[in-house]
């Protein structure tokens, strides 16, 4: 029997699913309230005594929530306005919780007689992080200096909005030691960008381009978008080659998550402008045969680099992480997360703080800690959690490599991809699993049949669709 073709396989694995960048999914998280496996500030305040004993670098992801306008087709916790004292106010408060957080972390695992931890990653996003102004970016710094130690070498990364970002933020930045930049994108054309509320020429983000390669950036990562209202083949394939021509080291090619019922600001898109499933389907597939082309290398399920980018090094020697801020050759045992619904993970207990702005500046300013939910991974979850990511970072699964008696305890899966198998998505072997090209678009889908978790969803929709 021929192999079903891709129209076919389309219509058939074209659901709703999680995108991994944790196990369990943030829609398993909850207070210590709600019941087993729930969290709260009190058992965030022991896991970061625990962690302080610990020796290893520690990521740290901050959230900086404001945005100066609402983009269409945002999936974000962003908090749109243009009130300098209310970004002032929060700033005062985000700077307490970074304190009251390095406080408690600060141990002899650090290895320093200080005490204070060392970081490997540092991650600004939002939100829109350069809506600060860069004399408040450098109290910020400062305040993660002054508590933390930052490792020779680290990787801190920055997202910033080409619409607000000066030349003045690219050098504040440089001078504080960022040395990565991802920029949002989305698409050039101007017909899509009127339709999702983001008008960007792109002579601004090439100018800021130009001007951070000036400035010795290691390292620019664009970030685009498929799937948008007005998209078709024609206008993406002239975005594709102005991105193309601002040469980024990394690339990251995102489909667009359309969940009105998440993100009620996305109703105001028209969906009779949205391109088809198949049109898709096909806006990605030019990209990965341009980008292929141009030199790229395709990493994980939505990102390309470069040969000699350290994305696409650590890829080829399967030594790729990924994490709440998505793929990265840093992985670390801890993160940490501040600012509002900002997750963390401390010894395999994942944490996330206040979503709302009033709720988390009330906890930091009553001297709180500002978690509010998360969830203690089982055994079970950290076991199938390896499982993802080895499938979701380096497109194969050795059994052996993630328990010795890997066949018995997931024979169930096993049998569950057997149609997958069929279908031409995985080669499944009896020591291995190794994911086809093909597959490779259906990453998502082939993950979802170790989550022991998405039968609970009942008939509510809770992701996006994979493809």
């Amino acid at each position: 029997m021929a192999s079903p073709s891709l129209p076919e396989l389309l219509q058939h694995y074209n659901r709703p699913g999680p995108r991994y960048t944790s196990y369990p999914t943030a829609l398993e998280f909850r207070s210590a309230a709600e019941g087993a496996g729930g969290v709260g500030s009190a058992e965030y305040s022991a896991a970061l005594a625990a962690a302080a004993e610990r020796p290893g670098p520690l990521a740290l992801y901050v959230h900086l929530p404001f945005c100066a306008e609402r983009c269409l087709f945002c999936g974000c916790n962003v908090v749109v306005t243009k009130r300098a004292d209310v970004g002032t106010r929060h700033l005062d408060l985000l700077l307490k919780e970074i304190e009251r957080v390095g406080a408690l972390i600060r141990g002899p695992g650090g290895g320093k007689a200080n005490g204070r931890r060392c970081l490997s990653q540092i991650h600004w996003g939002g939100g829109t992080p350069t809506w600060y102004a860069p004399d408040q970016l450098r109290r910020l710094h400062e305040a993660i200096r002054t508590n933390f130690d930052i490792q020779p070498g680290a990787e801190c990364a920055i997202e910033v909005d080409p619409r607000v970002t000066t030349a003045e933020h690219l050098e504040t930045l440089r001078d504080l030691g960022f040395n990565r930049l991802s920029l949002g994108v989305q698409d050039f054309d101007p017909d899509v960008q009127a339709a999702i509320r983001r008008i960007q020429p792109f002579r601004n983000t090439a100018a800021l381009v130009a001007h951070a390669r000036s400035l010795g950036f290691r390292s620019i990562n664009l970030d685009l978008i498929y799937g948008l209202p007005r998209q078709h083949a024609e206008s993406f394939s002239r975005t594709l080659e102005q991105v193309i021509e601002l040469s980024p080291e990394r690339l990251a090619l995102y489909s667009y998550a359309h969940v009105p019922w998440m993100r009620g600001h996305q109703k105001k898109l028209d969906e009779n402008e949205l391109p088809s499933a198949t049109a898709k389907l096909g806006l990605y597939l030019a990209a990965l045969e341009r980008f292929s082309a141009a030199g790229y290398e395709p990493i994980g399920m939505d990102h390309f680099a470069r040969p000699d980018d350290e994305l696409a090094e650590a890829a080829r020697a399967r030594t790729l992480g990924r994490n709440f801020m998505g793929y990265t050759v840093c992985p670390a045992d801890d993160i940490v997360g501040c600012g509002t619904s900002a997750i963390g993970e401390l010894g395999g207990v994942f944490f996330q703080n206040e979503k709302t702005l009033w709720e988390y500046e009330e906890a930091v300013q009553a001297g709180r800690l500002a978690t509010a939910r998360g969830y203690a991974s089982t055994d079970e979850d950290r076991l199938r959690r390896r499982v993802i990511h080895s499938l979701i970072c380096r497109f194969e699964l050795v059994f052996d490599e993630i328990c010795p008696d890997f066949a018995d305890h997931f024979a169930a899966e096993l049998a569950a991809l057997s149609p997958l198998e069929t279908d031409g998505l995985v080669s499944i072997g009896p020591k291995s699993i190794a994911v086809r090209s093909c597959g490779r678009l259906f990453i998502r889908n082939i993950c979802m049949v170790f989550d022991q978790y998405l039968a609970h969803g009942g008939n509510t929709p809770r992701f996006s669709k994979t493809i």
